[in-house]
């Protein structure tokens, strides 16, 4: 190993085999985006019963679906920026506070309003727990296994919505009601802030970012953790690089083209992506013969099931064609997955083929647009970055559900293949400005910048 691979904390990982603590955080985060997973789709599980016991029409359901999409939003963007100031893992444990709170509280509400209220507080949990956790596997994998190590992060998200789906099919619809729902979210998010506490480290890359006065001695804590060799000083630091600020990703010049690119691609993508997840349960339930909602709930499960083997396939095809390549071919085959889910269908397990490969398309891209995240922002601003990016992308996801149900309203509940393709445009969209998206390294032009300015170059 280079002398200055051996002083700089991040390339001591990038460079050396991961170790059996780097795979249990890795595991950890991966469990943390199921649950994040899991609580967003809390609501579209719940959406039948709670349509049914308070008479709440599509259009109005479509805001109460949209109301913890909106959080997330304005946490991606308030509490992303705490991980890149205050830590990775102290961001996460405050967030994991927040769902627990919020999901609680929703289990207890008496009308839409209130519900609406405590699903916007988990949101803002929800987005600042993405950008924390979409960093911390980024910081704590080698380079060789991040590609696949963040796309088996991106399908947590998914098999969160799997376990869900069977939690509530089977268990929790049949047994109780849709406040179980929420209940059951909130006990699962609990269990989870004493394995955070215990088993993730700060990640080196955060203290090399922001250089508290131990430095060195918090990165070798947190290498040694990771079975790595200690570093005995970091680089020197300039004084006039830029640091962990919003203003950082949208005023520099190699960075802007990434950040908005990457920004309003993922908030077109969102479009389509909730759609789906958002209004499935409901679609199917009302689609005639209709489906009681435990059984319409299973299509659901299926989507997120394809989700996730959609998201690792895509982490194997990196692997031998980058990010690019394999991102723009899902984004186009969700245009068709969408589309083909509007075409109805007359028996359940149709409806779970349909979702099904709808969510391997829609899910695989976004297993590109996290990859994207991860290389393109510079560990100073990467959580920065990532949470402008999934705060903007938000609005998409808040809009999805509230856009859907203005087209129902609009072309008639009848019209779902007219209104499935219109909602499968984001998708394309999103296709166009990801060919359009500069593939850089954003670490390496940091360390390139500042080496070529210590030599005076």
């Amino acid at each position: 190993m280079t002398d200055s691979a051996a002083r700089d904390p991040q390339r001591v990982l990038d460079e050396s085999p991961m170790n059996w603590r780097q795979y249990v955080v890795v595991a950890l985060m991966v469990a943390l985006n199921a649950l994040d997973g899991f609580d967003v789709l809390s609501s579209a599980f719940a959406s039948p019963g709670i349509s049914k016991e308070w008479g709440v029409p599509r259009e109005a359901l479509g805001v109460m679906l949209s109301a913890e999409l909106v959080g997330m939003g304005f946490g991606s963007v308030l509490l992303g920026g705490l991980a890149d100031t205050r830590g990775r893992k102290p961001t996460m444990l405050a967030c994991l506070v927040v769902m627990a709170i919020g999901m609680y509280f929703a289990h207890a509400s008496s009308g839409v309003t209130e519900l609406s209220i405590w699903r916007f507080i988990t949101g803002l949990g929800i987005g600042g727990m993405l950008t924390a956790t979409n960093a911390v596997t980024a910081e704590s994998t080698s380079k060789a296994g991040r590609n696949i190590s963040m796309a088996i992060y991106v399908i947590g998200y998914p098999l969160g919505g799997v376990i869900g789906g069977l939690a509530a099919s089977q268990w929790l619809l049949i047994d109780y009601d849709w406040r179980a729902v929420f209940l059951f979210g909130a006990v699962v998010t609990a269990a989870m802030i004493p394995l955070v506490m215990l088993l993730v480290p700060e990640t080196p890359a955060f203290y090399s970012a922001t250089r508290p006065a131990d430095a060195v001695t918090r990165i070798n804590r947190s290498l040694a953790a990771f079975g790595k060799p200690p570093i005995s000083a970091l680089p020197a630091l300039d004084l006039s690089a830029p640091r962990p600020r919003l203003t950082d990703i949208l005023s520099n010049p190699r960075l802007r083209p990434v950040t908005l690119l990457l920004a309003f691609g993922y908030m077109f993508h969102t479009i389509t992506f909730y759609y789906i997840l958002k209004w499935a349960v409901k679609i199917v339930s009302d689609y005639p013969p209709g489906y009681a909602p435990p059984m319409a709930a299973s299509v659901l499960t299926w989507a997120n099931i394809g989700g996730a083997l959609g998201g690792l396939t895509l982490g194997f095809l990196m692997r031998r064609w980058a990010i690019k390549g394999p991102t723009v071919a899902m984004l186009a085959m969700a245009v068709v997955g969408v589309t083909a889910f509007g075409l109805g269908y007359s028996s359940l397990g149709a409806w779970r083929a349909a979702a099904f490969g709808a969510m391997f398309f829609g899910n695989g891209a976004i297993v590109g647009f996290y990859s994207a995240f991860a290389l393109g922002f510079p560990a100073f601003a990467r959580a920065t970055g990532t949470g402008f990016v999934l705060g903007v992308g938000r609005f998409g996801a808040a809009g999805s559900p509230i856009i859907a149900g203005y087209l129902f309203k609009v072309f008639g509940n009848d019209q779902l293949l007219l209104v499935s393709f219109c909602m499968a445009l984001g998708s394309f969209a999103a296709l166009l400005l990801f060919l359009l998206l500069p593939m850089r390294d954003g670490d390496a032009e940091v360390a390139d910048a500042l080496e070529a300015k210590q030599a005076g170059v």
